[in-house]
């Protein structure tokens, strides 16, 4: 092969490889991620969603990627940041942080495959029609959050037996909050406590929740679920150790941050059984036909040390149903 010859074949090559690497990238599927939290506090959790991914074969930046919008807490972006993925025509659009994302994802397309994350019941909420044959094109993952607030009240009840009125932390923009209050009501009254209701959609409001419990002599807190009070975990717990307030949290990372003790289902998890969920629609399973998968795996976790800082002694029943205790 004579020197002319080499050059212009080099020449074809180096432009075939991008070529090739072009229509590669092309082929590879990519996924919409939409969270309404933010992405510093849900690291753990995109964690769990990628070891699912991987558990049916796919691995972001080798045969997938992943397009990420984070509403930072600020729910009336989701349906923007919806449109958007929807417009990347995305081949999974995975909806994370609560109802309203799901709801965002839900309303911004009928055709590509949605899945949810969410604790509230997805039927009440009409994600689905049923929780074992969803219908349409989005199915997903029920973690129970707003089922086991009540749940949460009583924990705190047996560490704090004489602690009332307690405060309850809720965020008014959040579809589920005034039936988290409702419920926590009722297992209030069983309990004889009084709760007091804290409503707080901003950073600012949060500092008035706090100021307005010290102020009505509560003397224990509870922080409902939500994607926007996860966004601000450590406001809350900058809030709780300045006050000295004994306070329950929904899941794990409050307590491993310092938090006094949470109880809710494994995010972990639930996060693993949604990439498990997109891995199959991407080999060609259908959303209508995958029912909505239910977490059964929850986790009380109590901070011994926050809890002698506060001069608490956790009673050793309490310790023994513990899943972690943090010293």
């Amino acid at each position: 092969m004579n020197r002319r010859k080499f050059i212009t074949l080099l020449g074809g090559a180096a432009v075939a490889w991008p070529m090739a690497a072009d229509a590669q990238q092309t082929a590879m599927p990519v996924i919409g991620f939409l969270s309404s939290a933010s992405p510093d506090t849900f690291a753990p959790f995109v964690a769990g969603f990628h070891q699912g991914l991987r558990e049916t074969g796919y691995s972001e930046g080798q045969n997938l990627a992943v397009e990420y919008r984070w509403a930072f807490g600020h729910y009336d972006r989701l349906p923007a940041l919806a449109a958007d993925l929807v417009g990347h025509r995305v081949a999974v659009l995975v909806t994370t942080g609560g109802a309203p994302s799901a709801l965002a994802g839900k309303g911004a397309t009928k055709s590509i495959p949605v899945l949810f994350i969410t604790g509230s019941d997805p039927v009440i909420l009409g994600l689905v029609t049923s929780l074992n044959r969803p219908g349409g094109n989005i199915t997903g993952v029920n973690w129970f959050s707003y089922e086991v607030t009540a749940k949460r009240l009583g924990l705190l009840q047996e560490l704090l037996p004489h602690a009332n009125p307690i405060g309850m932390l809720v965020n008014a923009k959040g579809p589920e909050s005034r039936a988290q209050f409702t419920d926590a009501q009722k297992a209030a009254r069983t309990l004889g406590r009084e709760l007091i209701l804290l409503n707080a959609s901003t950073e600012s409001e949060i500092d008035t929740a706090f100021e307005t419990l010290v102020r009505e002599r509560g003397n224990a807190l509870v922080v409902t679920s939500d994607p926007f009070f996860s966004s601000q975990r450590n406001q809350l717990l900058a809030l709780a150790t300045r006050h000295a307030m004994p306070t329950s949290y929904s899941e794990r990372g409050y307590a491993a941050a310092g938090g006094l003790m949470s109880y809710g289902a494994s995010l972990a998890e639930s996060y693993r059984q949604v990439g498990l969920y997109t891995g199959r629609i991407l080999k060609g399973e259908k959303p209508a036909d995958l029912p909505v998968m239910q977490s059964t795996k929850f986790e009380l976790v109590v901070n011994l040390k926050t809890a002698k800082a506060l001069g608490l002694e956790v009673p050793p029943t309490l310790l023994a149903r513990a899943d972690e205790v943090i010293e």
